[in-house]
C-alpha cells in the first residue's frame, strides 16, 4: 500500500524541485557499524549473519519515513512497507537481484531470505523476476574493509531507491564492526534522515 504526496503542501517542495534536477541527484555516507552484538545473536538464533543484519537493515529503512518515499513519474508516494532485493552471489562468482520481502518476526524472514538464495543460486543472470517498487537495492562486499563506495548510475534513469551496502567484518579488541555506505536521493532524503537512519539501524543491531 502507498500514499501519494501531496507536493504543492509538502514542507519539502523546494528540496525535491531543486535536488530533482540534477544529473546526480542521490548523496551518500559511509560509517563504520558496530556488530558486536548482532554478530553473537546471529550465533545463538543459528541464523546467517548476512541474513540478520540484512533484517535489521530493512527494520530501520522501514522505522524512518524518509526512506520510505519514491518518485514514481512526477509523484512521490510513501509505501507503508519496504522489502529489498540483495545481490546474492553464485558459484560461478555472478550474481543475480533476489526479491526479500520484509517480515517483522526474524525468523520468518530468514525462512523468505534461505528460499529466496536458493533461488537465485540455481539460476542464471541478473533478472530473474519482476520487481516492485518499495525496495531497496542491498549488497554486502565482504571482500573489502572500504572507507568509501561508488555506485554505477544510469542518469537516464528515473531512480529513487536508497542503496545499501556493508563491507568486511572486521574483528579489533574484542569488538566486531562493518562499514556502511549508504546512497539516498537528496530530493527525498537528507543528512539529517541518514543520522537518524544509522542511529536507527545501529539500535537495532544492539538489541
Amino acid at each position: 500500500m502507498k500514499q501519494q504526496i501531496d507536493i504543492l503542501n509538502w514542507n519539502r517542495k523546494e528540496h525535491f524541485e531543486f535536488f530533482s534536477n540534477f544529473e546526480e541527484p542521490f548523496f551518500g555516507i559511509t560509517t563504520p557499524i558496530d556488530c558486536t552484538i548482532a554478530y553473537e545473536k546471529a550465533k545463538e538464533m543459528k541464523i546467517p549473519f548476512f541474513i540478520y543484519y540484512l533484517h535489521k537493515t530493512i527494520a530501520a529503512v522501514n522505522l524512518v519515513e524518509n526512506f520510505r518515499y519514491r518518485i514514481e513519474g512526477k509523484n512521490v508516494v510513501l509505501y507503508d512497507v519496504i522489502d529489498a532485493s540483495a545481490t546474492i552471489m553464485r558459484a560461478d562468482k555472478t550474481f543475480g537481484f533476489s526479491f526479500m520481502k520484509f517480515h517483522a518476526d526474524i525468523e520468518e524472514f530468514n525462512k523468505i531470505a534461505q528460499a529466496e538464495i536458493e533461488r537465485i543460486q540455481n539460476t542464471s543472470g541478473l533478472f530473474t523476476r519482476e520487481f516492485p517498487e518499495n525496495l531497496i537495492h542491498f549488497s554486502a562486499i565482504p571482500w573489502i574493509n572500504f572507507t568509501g563506495l561508488t555506485h554505477s548510475r544510469n542518469f537516464t534513469f528515473p531512480d529513487s531507491c536508497p542503496k545499501i551496502s556493508f563491507g568486511k567484518l572486521m574483528s579489533e579488541n574484542g569488538k566486531k564492526s562493518m562499514s556502511l555506505a549508504v546512497l539516498a536521493h537528496h530530493g527525498l532524503v537528507d543528512g539529517y534522515h541518514m543520522g537518524l537512519f544509522v542511529e536507527t539501524l545501529q539500535n537495532l543491531m544492539n538489541s
